[in-house]
């Protein structure tokens, strides 16, 4: 901790925890103190920690070759692309590194569409973004935010196009539609994870959905974090029979074994862009490629998403039981196992304490948006794990 706080840059601040190990649900510290995963790598690591079929793969794939840069073809990516373009049902796919970088992606080929197809004059195509998203930290992801912790002192942010509406309001979302005819894209989270996961009400993706259809607008759907299992089907989309029009992956896409992240969409929205015109040296390595076929394929073979709907309904009726009469706990939320517990900071406790408790009690978890703590476990747990964590939980709150 210290060599960090030397060495490194103060862009987190981490709960005092040293993590040396981990396996499935479990992590262990430097000291050998063993804890539950309540957080997964903020969903990277649905799968949990060092899955064998992963890890085979990795350690095979990395033998052999790792990078050709995207000059030449290899003999791994495509049987991903079309592994993943079936299975979500796109036309195509492009493979990237990291969240944000899909992100950037997706807003290039939504403004590409917008003057190649909708014809929206040069330089004048705007994306509608929600309050309170959250895609990343480029300058583009700053731009688009309305946390200033994220935005502040970053700008500025002119030219870039972005317009901030209400989460969860369709209504509102109709009157930008209405009113302006330069929009290319609305970009959404289903659920706002570093939001606080934040829920919307039953229907309003599927409007969003009908709207940018009515008005001939993209909808750029950010399942980063809450896709591949994490809500209890293997898109929070699903939820509402929905398909957005840009699919963003990351993530567990690869089971927390290594920076990757994809764009899925139609021909009439990828095929505008030409070669040389977007691409990133890593983006669709050969051994991104091995690695994210395998762990896409271990979440569906092994039940994970099923278990994340069965367990996540027990344990989140459990966690709604165990707060009752807490005047600490202002509300629990979740679906699948993407729950949180709200804190009501009253002066004499907060998110962070009751988080530092929670570590007392063998959950490693963080809190998001200041007050809300975020219990996001892999998806492998077992019921009688999270009866225990619930268990865990019960006594750190009992502390306060």
């Amino acid at each position: 901790m210290s060599l960090e706080d030397q060495y490194g840059c103060h862009n987190y601040k981490p709960l005092p925890l040293v993590i040396a190990s981990g396996s499935g649900l479990y992590l262990t510290d430097v000291e050998g103190k063993v804890y539950m995963d309540f957080l997964a790598g903020i969903s990277a690591v649905n799968q949990g920690h060092c899955h064998p079929k992963i890890m085979a793969a990795m350690e095979e794939q990395i033998k052999t070759l790792t990078l050709t840069s995207r000059a030449f073809y290899n003999n791994k990516l495509g049987e991903l692309e079309k592994y993943l373009c079936e299975l979500f049902k796109y036309d195509k796919v492009l493979m990237m590194n990291t969240g944000v970088e899909a992100g950037e992606s997706a807003l290039k080929f939504v403004r590409r569409w917008a003057y190649d197809k909708k014809r929206v004059p040069l330089d004048q195509a705007r994306v509608l973004f929600a309050k309170g998203n959250y895609w990343g930290r480029s300058i583009a992801a700053c731009g688009s935010s309305d946390n200033p912790d994220i935005n502040r002192r970053f700008g500025p942010y002119g030219g870039l196009g972005f317009e901030l509406i209400e989460y969860n309001n369709p209504e509102v979302l109709e009157n930008y539609l209405k009113k302006d005819s330069n929009i290319a894209a609305v970009m959404l989270e289903p659920i706002q994870g570093e939001h606080g996961v934040i829920i919307p009400q039953e229907g309003y993706l599927r409007k969003v959905k009908e709207l940018c259809q009515k008005y001939k607008v993209l909808f750029i759907g950010d399942e980063i974090q809450t896709g591949l299992g994490r809500t209890g089907k293997l898109l929070a989309f699903d939820w509402e029979g929905i398909r957005p029009d840009v699919l963003l992956l990351g993530k567990s896409l690869s089971g927390g074994f290594y920076p990757i992240s994809s764009v899925l969409c139609n021909d009439e929205v990828m095929m505008n862009i030409k070669p040389g015109e977007h691409g990133s040296t890593y983006g669709g390595n050969v051994l991104a490629a091995h690695i994210s076929k395998v762990a896409v394929q271990t979440l569906i073979e092994e039940g994970m998403i099923e278990n994340s709907k069965v367990i996540g309904e027990f344990f989140l009726k459990g966690l709604k039981e165990i707060v009752k009469g807490r005047n600490i706990v202002k509300e629990v939320r979740g679906r699948g196992l993407m729950c949180a517990m709200e804190i009501a900071t009253n002066g004499k406790t907060d998110a962070w304490k009751v988080c530092l408790m929670l570590k007392e009690m063998g959950i490693a978890t963080r809190y998001t948006n200041g007050n809300v703590i975020r219990l996001c476990p892999p998806l492998v747990i077992k019921k009688e794990e999270a009866e225990e964590a619930l268990n865990r939980i019960k006594k750190a709150l009992d502390k306060f």
